[in-house]
């Protein structure tokens, strides 16, 4: 038999609960326990999993191989340098970190230690993604749209490092070139953060990119469209996991578009995201989304900010 891997949840909010519950799913998983600064919710989801609740993420150094860490940002750099120090392979939740510096130094510790650091950029293990991704050739204008009501839990950051991010890391691994201008503009609604956003973004090959981001919005939207040099439109809804092709047609009766629906098997994000995690420990391969990426996503997320700030554009 494969050896299963221990794994533990450090943080159990909803999205925490989720990771627990998804790793209780995943035969090479073993869920060994779960963490959180409340000791009365750690134990109710540990009974609910017939695992052990921990006082102190400490206390699970040398009883697991992997960890998920779905806390405040704020404290993804200490527990995150905790267990990839010892080595233990680490998924952290988006933001990688609170700065760009502690996202060095996880990315730096992690290939000293041979330890697997992958960031929840769960965007990423969206079925219709998989499906633009094989379809992407040469990218010429990218939109997206994030929006959202204003979230029923804690907001320890603003707009652009709760939601635009994802389509952030997206947009980069789209472009796959360096940034040569980014504009960007943010204002607060509800909360004392930015609660909207909106950047354009100019990239060296010729791409350009605009990302809009609001947990301000009545109706929930997360759609990306990729226009490509050969014509070709290709339109993400994350939500409803489709993927619809538009070309021109050429015909003799003057230019039109016909639209085609892509072949996208629906599937359970966190769940792939795990799995693909869990095999990466198992197999000592790369994960899909690596700390690197996870740095990446932040600096320019952090680019976006200062420019919002200063309402300038840099060159």
């Amino acid at each position: 038999m494969r050896k299963k891997i221990r794994a533990a949840v450090i943080g159990v909010g909803y999205l925490g609960k989720l990771h627990a519950e998804k790793y209780s799913r995943i035969e090479r998983a073993e869920l060994v326990g779960v963490v959180d600064a409340d000791p009365a919710r750690a134990r109710e989801i540990a009974d609910s999993l017939g695992v052990r609740a921990y006082a102190n993420h400490a206390d699970l150094i040398g009883k697991v191989d992997a960890v998920s860490i779905v806390t405040p940002t704020e404290s993804h750099f200490s527990i995150g340098m905790d267990f990839l120090s010892r080595g233990v392979d680490t998924l952290v939740e988006k933001p990688i970190a609170a700065t760009v510096k502690e996202a060095e130094r996880l990315v730096k510790e992690a290939k000293r230690t041979k330890a697997i650091l992958q960031v929840g950029h769960l965007e990423r293990f969206n079925a219709a993604v998989a499906g633009l991704n094989k379809l992407v050739k040469k990218p010429r204008y990218i939109e997206t749209r994030r929006l959202a009501p204003f979230p029923n839990r804690s907001t320890d950051v603003d707009v652009i490092l709760d939601l635009m991010i994802h389509d952030i890391d997206i947009v980069l691994n789209i472009a796959k070139s360096t940034i040569l201008t980014v504009e960007a503009s943010a204002v607060p609604v509800v909360s004392d953060r930015a609660d909207f956003a909106n950047a354009r973004v100019v990239f060296k090959n010729g791409c350009v990119a605009n990302l809009t981001a609001s947990r301000a919005s009545k109706d929930r939207v997360r759609t990306l469209h990729l226009f490509q040099d050969n014509g070709e439109n290709l339109k993400v809804d994350y939500i409803n996991q489709t993927l619809t092709v538009s070309r021109g047609t050429g015909n003799a009766e003057g230019e039109k578009v016909a639209f085609e629906e892509a072949a996208i098997v629906k599937s359970d994000s966190l769940l792939e995201e795990l799995k693909a995690f869990v095999e990466c420990c198992a197999e000592r391969t790369a994960p899909a989304v690596s700390g690197t990426d996870g740095l990446n996503a932040l600096q320019l997320a952090n680019l976006i900010q200062s420019v919002a700030k200063k309402r300038l554009t840099v060159r």
